[in-house]
């Protein structure tokens, strides 16, 4: 007569092991979760703790867009000729907002003269104006982007253009 060894089944091995397999012990050791979710749980509270902060900057850039975006709102530029007899006020996109031209500014200049100080006035504020545009979206963009790069140079094609043809041409 063949003697086989014994066969353990799922029944006789919860009896042998207090009626709980190494499987729930290993659970309630771990918290009632087992390795894999356990691992499962860490890779989780990374992947929150990655969300959080990237949320957290989001909100943070949210919020710096809202102040540049008011500031943009309420930007104007003044700037005066040098015999200080032309004023000329510029809104955030350079348009003309007010001009003001001192009542001797006719004695001292004649007519085609005034119009090319006009002309030059306006283009200093519009300068200026641009120079603190370009501040306040400097804090929000990056430096090579395309939109930044538009507000620099006035060019449609930068604003446009994809940014690896863009970093291609400053290297």
């Amino acid at each position: 007569m063949i003697i086989s060894p014994p066969r353990f089944t799922y029944r006789s091995h919860l009896n042998t092991l207090g009626g709980c397999s190494r499987y729930c012990h290993r659970r309630r050791f771990l918290g009632g979760a087992t390795m894999a979710q356990s691992a499962d749980r860490n890779d989780n509270r990374e992947l929150r703790a990655r969300f959080d902060d990237i949320y957290g900057q989001y909100q943070r850039l949210r919020s710096g867009m809202d102040d540049v975006q008011r500031s943009l709102g309420e930007l104007k530029v003044t700037v005066q000729s040098d015999d200080g007899l032309i004023r000329v006020t510029v809104g955030p996109r350079g348009q003309l907002l007010d001009l003001r031209l001192d009542p001797g500014v006719y004695r001292e200049w004649q007519p085609d003269e005034l119009a090319d100080e006009i002309v030059a006035v306006t283009a200093a504020a519009v300068a200026k104006v641009t120079a603190e545009v370009q501040r306040l979206m400097g804090s929000l963009l990056p430096a090579e982007s395309g939109a930044l790069r538009f507000l620099k140079d006035g060019n449609l094609g930068t604003l446009l253009s994809r940014q690896d043809v863009a970093w291609r041409d400053n290297a």
